[in-house]
């Protein structure tokens, strides 16, 4: 843009208007309309008025290029011009040798043979068939003539160009175009005629174009036509900041780039200033519908609508409007009926086409809608909306690999759009093809998933093919932004996946908040109250036995050690009467002497056996925790050595028990010394000798 920088605006503004009168006196009625508008936005630059150019006169630069001797045939072919009489008009120069004229007669041939090819095609199949190209054949070869003998300028190398790209020739056409735009670069016309044929950006940077600032223009409209959005957008600043700030026409370049890049809200807002500061202009009505329709801006619509067919209504874009509106209103039948009519008025006119292609859809017509697609596609092979409705006409017929063919078109045409690599995504999921499939979610949330549903997409896709982890590593990625999600079933159906997931993990809090938002869901409603009511159960179940647990636990840390061993002598205790009844049969003798001394002791005896034997039984738990820790250290030799003790102390109680009726605390106490003593293994020597001791003391009371 340097060199745009040094061109000055009063020069600039001479050439447009030099380019005004010269395409104006040629009939070149579209480049003379956006050259009068981008000089009517430099209005505030100070030119001299008289000469539009430093050598001519205002009146001789009308008259250049016509000889005195042609005025009035050149005048009359002009007036029929000017009213669509083409043949009238080329009839009226035929016989014209200056340049101007002669022009005027190969472009007014060119356009009659035109309109009523386009007028036949309404309701063709192909709109560039051959058989509707047979009546440019003749013009071809008069402009190859005229072209070889050196006779055409810049305009009519241009009208070569075009009929060059009519017949499919695009090669030769771009080369004629070339040339045509560095020999008369204030024709816009040739610009937009050589834009179609550039397909990347690396082309368009490489074209010879020349050095004039109007190239600037041309690249960033080819830009837009790229979708190369932002550096399309780029250079209109730069031409805003340059001097063109007042350009109706960037304006509405700024808009479509808005509207490109789905900033709804900044396309509509630019679209309502330009209206305001031109509201008669029907030219780009049909993109600020598209962005009402988006918008679902009804009233709004049905205001454009009356506007735009109070200005005309026979204007493409007026029927465009109405159809948009009536779509609104998913009246498709009619809806249909306004883009035919529009059709009828243009049948090259691209957006009847596409829109009509997806009304098609909207009422399940396939082929229809194939028709409509493939025609928009025809008319400009960059439409990425037709190639994608193409691809979607087909999957719904389940033609699964021509719609991935139809879907890599478009996603070459708008590589950064995520709702192609969708539904690549889709389609590769269909025919088997998961990694590919992967690939093209994961890119589809790289590059800003539009619809939302990318990362859906992909968590599915791993639920599919067993790798939960990955496929709820997706599903959190998908539901933390709620708002970002535009299917509202996907993520319930995400969040019900989650709540599965953790509750088999047994992550009750996050099982329980996942399953809570899908009480909002009429459909996942009966399902997580369900889930929440298991959650409930086994969080129940849970805290039940960690009740359970911890009451096991507390009892057996305050229950007392003297308790234990009270519980373990019990056991114990059952062991040794067996052994005492049968010493007792066996010990026949003593047994007599003792009860013989029973009878005459009485009952003082008994007390004091009763006494001492409670002592003995408040002692035995200190005598346990005394000797309990020694018991594992006894040895072989040590349990012999005490082998024979039992007998004798088993032999001196049970007479005891005999002389003692009811004496029942002193039978107690005989038996847990018994107990003590019958457990020769776990026996000290020290504690040997006490019960020696003890059953000596008892043996000599019996005697007294």
């Amino acid at each position: 843009m340097q060199e745009f920088f040094r061109v000055l605006m009063p020069d600039v503004k001479k050439e447009l208007r030099r380019g005004i009168i010269e395409c104006s006196k040629r009939g070149l009625l579209h480049s003379t309309k956006w050259l009068a508008e981008m000089h009517h936005g430099l209005s505030d630059v100070n030119i001299d008025n008289a000469a539009p150019d430093d050598d001519h006169s205002f009146s001789e630069c009308q008259l250049e290029g016509i000889t005195p001797a042609e005025y009035s045939d050149y005048f009359l072919a002009k007036s029929y011009y000017d009213v669509r009489e083409y043949d009238r008009a080329a009839h009226a120069v035929r016989n014209c040798e200056s340049s101007v004229p002669r022009f005027l007669h190969l472009y007014s041939t060119y356009m009659a043979r035109e309109k009523r090819r386009l007028d036949s095609t309404t309701d063709q199949a192909n709109l560039n068939e051959p058989n509707q190209m047979r009546d440019l054949a003749d013009l071809l070869a008069t402009l190859r003539a005229e072209h070889g003998r050196g006779r055409l300028d810049g305009y009519g190398i241009y009208l070569y160009g075009v009929v060059l790209k009519a017949l499919n020739l695009n090669k030769a056409a771009e080369q004629m175009l070339v040339t045509a735009v560095r020999m008369v670069p204030m024709l816009w016309s040739a610009y937009l005629e050589l834009s179609p044929l550039i397909m990347e950006k690396k082309k368009l940077l490489s074209m010879p174009l020349g050095g004039h600032w109007m190239r600037h223009f041309f690249m960033a409209h080819t830009y837009l036509e790229l979708y190369l959005n932002d550096d399309g957008l780029k250079i209109y600043e730069d031409l805003q900041a340059a001097g063109f700030s007042k350009s109706i026409y960037i304006t509405a370049q700024m808009a479509h780039v808005y509207h490109n890049k789905r900033d709804v809200d900044k396309a509509i807002e630019l679209f309502q200033a330009l209206f305001e500061s031109d509201p008669y202009r029907l030219d780009n009505v049909d993109t600020y519908s598209n962005l009402l329709f988006v918008k679902e801006m009804k009233t709004e619509m049905a205001q454009l609508a009356h506007k735009a067919v109070s200005i005309n209504k026979y204007r493409p874009e007026t029927c465009c409007v109405i159809g948009n509106y009536y779509s609104i209103r998913c009246d498709h039948h009619v809806a249909i009926s306004y883009f035919q009519r529009a059709l009828k008025l243009n049948p090259k006119y691209l957006a009847a086409w596409t829109l009509m292609g997806h009304e098609f859809m909207e009422l399940k017509n396939t082929n229809a809608a194939i028709q409509s697609y493939r025609k928009a596609v025809e008319v400009n092979k960059r439409d990425y909306r037709a190639w994608y409705g193409l691809g979607q006409a087909y999957e719904i017929i389940k033609m699964h690999y021509y719609s991935l063919y139809y879907f890599k078109i478009a996603h070459q045409l708008r590589p950064y759009d995520s709702r192609m690599l969708v539904a690549l995504g889709e389609t590769y999921e269909k025919l088997d093809k998961c990694e590919n499939s992967v690939k093209c979610y994961w890119k589809a949330c790289d590059v800003g998933d539009i619809e939302g549903i990318a990362m859906y997409k992909l968590a599915s896709l791993h639920e599919k093919l067993g790798d939960n982890e990955t496929a709820v590593h997706c599903y959190i990625m998908y539901c933390e932004d709620e708002r970002a999600a535009t299917d509202k079933q996907s993520l319930y159906q995400g969040f019900m996946t989650l709540a599965n997931y953790y509750e088999k993990k047994c992550d009750y809090e996050r099982a329980a908040y996942y399953a809570y938002k899908c009480l909002d869901s009429d459909d996942r409603k009966t399902e997580a109250k369900a889930l929440l009511k298991t959650i409930d159960y086994r969080r129940s179940a849970e805290c039940q036995k960690k009740k359970s647990t911890a009451t096991v636990v507390a009892t057996a840390e305050t229950s007392s050690e003297d308790e234990m061993e009270w519980e373990q002598l019990d056991v114990r205790a059952r062991v040794p009467f067996t052994s005492i009844a049968d010493t007792s049969k066996t010990t026949s003798t003593a047994t007599a002497t003792a009860t013989a001394t029973a009878s005459s002791s009485g009952s003082s005896a008994t007390g004091a056996s009763t006494s001492a034997g409670a002592r003995r039984l408040r002692a035995v738990p200190e005598r346990v925790r005394r000797t309990q820790p020694n018991q594992r250290s006894l040895t072989g030799p040590t349990a012999n050595s005490t082998a024979t003790t039992p007998a004798a102390a088993t032999t001196t109680i049970s007479t005891i028990s005999e002389e003692t009726p009811g004496g029942s605390s002193a039978t107690t106490a005989t038996e847990t010394e018994t107990l003590e003593d019958s457990t020769p293994a776990t026996a000290t020597a020290e504690q040997q000798a006490a019960q020696d001791s003890s059953a000596m003391e008892i043996s000599s009371v019996s005697i007294d």
